[in-house]
């Protein structure tokens, strides 16, 4: 488990090499799912430069998110997982505090096929995310986040899977 945990930050770190010089943060999230499966993410954030529908109200903008997931299930069912989303998020306007909410559709590559009670199917998954929070002066944000893994239909078994997490994104 230490090795296949070893190569997937090595591979994480490798896919998020492409973007980290415009990174805008790293992420950190704890998470669970109904099975009771814990869930940790780590995971680069690159905002992007765009910006849409601006008022006095919020503006419309996004970024680019790369993390490995490791699902800590019983001893036969633990996994990681590499994901990468582009997210849309609503920044409503505000002085220090900006709250969001931020919805995004995404791919995912899991290590094992089995989570707890759960036969995902297949390795590809798509990762489907909607969340909120709040983004602070200084660029840190705490927030909460359900996250869907599915394979749509791809596979013969699609039992799919959600996460619902607590997440914290520190600034580079």
């Amino acid at each position: 488990m230490k090795r296949l945990f070893c190569l997937a930050a090595i591979a994480a770190a490798l896919m998020g090499h492409s973007f980290t010089a415009q990174a805008a943060g790293v992420e950190f999230a704890v998470g669970q799912t109904s099975d009771s499966t814990m869930t940790y993410r780590l995971g680069l954030q690159s905002n992007w430069d765009s910006s849409w529908w601006q008022s006095d109200v919020g503006r419309l903008t996004g970024y680019w998110s790369g993390a490995y997931t490791y699902w800590e299930g019983d001893k036969t069912s633990s996994a990681s997982s590499l994901s990468f989303s582009p997210v849309f998020v609503y920044e409503f306007a505000g002085q220090n505090v900006k709250p969001y909410i931020e919805a995004g559709v995404g791919v995912a590559v899991f290590s094992h096929t089995k989570l707890e009670d759960n036969n995902i199917g297949g390795a590809f998954q798509f990762e489907d995310r909607f969340g909120f929070g709040l983004r602070f002066n200084g660029g840190h944000e705490v927030g909460v986040r359900a996250t869907h893994y599915s394979n749509a239909g791809m596979a013969s078994s699609n039992d799919g899977v959600e996460s619902y997490s607590l997440h914290y994104t520190m600034p580079l």
